[in-house]
C-alpha cells in the first residue's frame, strides 16, 4: 500500500487531525479513484499520548479512517510537535534519544498503531530520528539511547504479540544527525538492536543529498543483517554548477526560515562537503563541484532549470531492494508544500494526488 505522509499538515490534535483527513486525504483518495489510500499518519506527542491512554477515541479513530477509504500502515514519530512552527530548524531532533520523552512517544505511537494498522498490512512500521543533531554526543548518551531503545523494542515485542502482527522501528539516518548516513546507522545499530523489530528507514531525499550509491547502501544493510523497514520515498534539489549566478539566483528561492536544508557539495576529489543550511552553503562552500541540497521537492515535478529534483535516486533505492528482495512500506513524504517558492499557488490536494499518480507509475510497480 503506497501512502502519503501527513506531516504535511499541522494540526495536533485528533478533531484537527480528522478535518486534515476530510480536507485532502479524501478528496486526494476520490481523484486517484481507488478505494483505499494509504496515510503516513503523523501524531504529534500531545495527541499520540491521548489516543495511547485512550482506547475509545483509537476506536474512534480507526472508524474516521475506514469511514473515508484510508488505511494507515505506517507512523512517522520523527517530529515530536511543532512541526509546523515559524521556525521548526534544528528543534525537530528534539527530544533526543536519551531524553526519556523520546522513548515515551514512541511506545504511545506503538500502542496507537496496533489499533490503527490495517488488515491488510504485514507489519505495521514507525520511523524515528537518528538519535540527535550531530552535536553534543558522547558515550555516555550513547548507552542511554541504547538502553532506551531497548526499552522501546521490549514495548514493540510485546504490542506485535497481541496483535499477531510484527510492529517495527525504522530509524532514519539524515545529514548532520549522530547517525548521518546509512553506513553509520547500519554500524550503530548492528548488534546492538533486535533486528526483527528495528531496522532503518531509508528516506531517498537523505540519500541523495549524502551522495550515496543506493545499491551499494542498500548492499550494506542486508549485508549486516538488518532491513529497510520503510521507505521515504523524497527527492532533493541538484544543481551541477552552482557558481552559476542563474543556478545560485533559483536556489536562493528555497531558503525559507522554517526547516533545515542541510547542503553537501561533492568535489572533483570525491570528498563531500558540508553546510548546514542552504543559505550558509551560499555563503561559505566553494561552489566547484555539484550540490545536494535537503529540501523535499515534489516527485512529479521536476523545479525550473538549471535545478533539477533527484528522483533517480529514489528508482534506484528501489530497484536495488527489488534485487535483494526486500519489499518496505514506501510513504511519500513531500512535507516542504507550503514553504516552496511560490507556495500560495499549490493546490495542496490536487499535487498530493499528482505526486501519488507518478508514485505508482515509477515506484511503487
Amino acid at each position: 500500500m503506497l501512502s502519503y505522509c501527513t506531516n504535511v499538515h499541522p494540526a495536533e490534535d485528533l478533531d484537527g487531525i480528522v478535518e486534515q483527513l476530510d480536507t485532502y486525504a479524501t478528496p486526494v483518495r476520490e481523484a486517484l479513484g481507488v478505494d483505499v489510500l494509504g496515510v503516513g499518519l503523523w501524531l504529534a506527542a500531545e495527541v499520540a499520548s491521548a489516543l495511547a491512554s485512550d482506547p475509545a477515541a483509537r476506536a474512534r479513530l480507526a472508524g474516521e479512517l475506514k469511514a473515508r477509504g484510508l488505511g494507515v500502515q505506517t507512523l512517522n514519530a520523527f517530529p515530536y510537535g511543532g512541526f509546523h512552527d515559524t521556525v521548526v530548524k534544528h528543534s525537530v531532533y528534539l527530544p533526543t534519544w536519551t531524553d526519556p520523552r523520546r522513548a515515551r512517544y514512541t511506545r504511545d505511537c506503538l500502542t496507537v498503531l496496533a489499533d490503527l494498522l490495517h488488515e491488510d498490512a504485514d507489519y505495521g512500521s514507525i520511523s524515528t530520528l537518528p538519535l540527535a543533531w550531530r552535536k553534543p554526543w558522547d558515550a555516555a548518551e550513547d548507552d542511554r539511547a541504547t538502553a532506551m531503545f531497548a526499552e522501546v523494542t521490549e514495548h514493540a515485542r510485546a504490542v506485535s504479540r497481541r496483535l499477531g502482527k510484527p510492529l517495527r522501528l525504522a530509524v532514519e539516518p539524515e545529514p548532520g544527525c549522530v547517525l548521518d548516513t546509512v553506513a553509520d546507522a547500519v554500524s550503530w545499530l548492528s548488534g546492538r538492536v533486535d533486528p526483527e523489530y528495528v531496522g532503518l528507514c531509508l528516506d531517498t531525499c537523505h540519500l541523495a543529498v549524502s551522495f550515496a550509491e543506493p545499491a551499494e547502501e542498500v548492499r550494506r544493510i542486508h549485508e549486516a543483517g538488518l532491513e529497510v523497514v520503510k521507505v521515504q520515498a523524497s527527492a532533493a534539489l541538484h544543481v551541477d554548477d552552482p557558481a552559476d549566478p542563474t543556478a545560485r539566483a533559483a536556489l536562493a528561492e528555497f531558503v525559507e526560515p522554517r526547516y533545515l536544508h542541510q547542503v553537501r557539495e561533492r568535489s572533483a576529489s570525491g570528498e563531500v562537503l558540508a553546510a548546514d543550511d542552504l543559505d550558509l552553503a551560499l555563503e561559505e562552500l566553494p561552489a566547484e563541484g555539484p550540490w545536494r541540497v535537503h529540501f523535499h521537492v515534489p516527485l512529479h515535478a521536476q523545479p525550473t532549470p538549471p535545478l533539477r529534483s533527484t528522483t533517480d535516486v529514489l528508482t534506484d533505492a528501489i530497484t536495488a531492494l527489488t534485487a535483494e528482495r526486500q519489499a518496505p512500506h514506501i510513504e511519500v513524504e513531500t512535507y516542504t508544500w507550503s514553504v516552496l517558492p511560490h507556495a500560495s499557488q499549490v493546490d495542496l490536494a490536487a499535487g498530493i494526488a499528482d505526486e501519488l499518480r507518478w508514485a505508482r507509475m515509477e515506484v511503487a510497480a
